[in-house]
């Protein structure tokens, strides 16, 4: 049973099978959203789905960054990234026909805690180019 289907820009159908949601800056108690850290969060998100997920390729869709304030603290102006962190597995049918599914895991930040589903999916999610990222396997 799949948590939903999103439609990809290239018309293929993938179903998410597992979602791991958290918020970008949880748990942060002193300083501010900046570049150097969120390079360290974007990263530290690549790094939990590569360790949660060890046999399947994974991706990470590059996050957007807005600046709302051009003042610059100690470490820079203020850069905020989307408030969602996610991980999610994601399987579809077989890039070749000996096999049974194909599947990869995805890693991205989105505004809201909503399921990604169809075509509504955001843009940068729909845009992966799962023919050339995601593994085969067998059931």
């Amino acid at each position: 049973m799949s948590l939903s289907h999103v439609v990809l820009s290239s018309g293929r159908s993938v179903r998410l099978t597992e979602l791991r949601m958290s918020s970008t800056y949880g748990g942060m108690f002193e300083g501010y959203p900046c570049e150097p850290i969120n390079d360290r969060k974007v990263s530290w998100l690549e790094g939990q789905a590569k360790r949660a997920f060890p046999s399947t390729p994974v991706h990470l869709v590059p996050p957007s960054r807005e600046y709302p304030d051009e003042t610059a603290g100690a470490f820079g102006p203020v850069e905020v990234l989307p408030s969602v962190a996610c991980i999610g597995l994601f399987d579809s049918e077989a890039l070749e026909p000996a096999m049974d599914r194909s599947a990869l895991i995805v890693a991205w930040f989105q505004r809201s805690p909503d399921v990604p589903a169809g075509e509504d999916a955001d843009r940068a999610l729909r845009s992966i180019r799962w023919d050339e990222l995601a593994q085969d396997y067998e059931l």
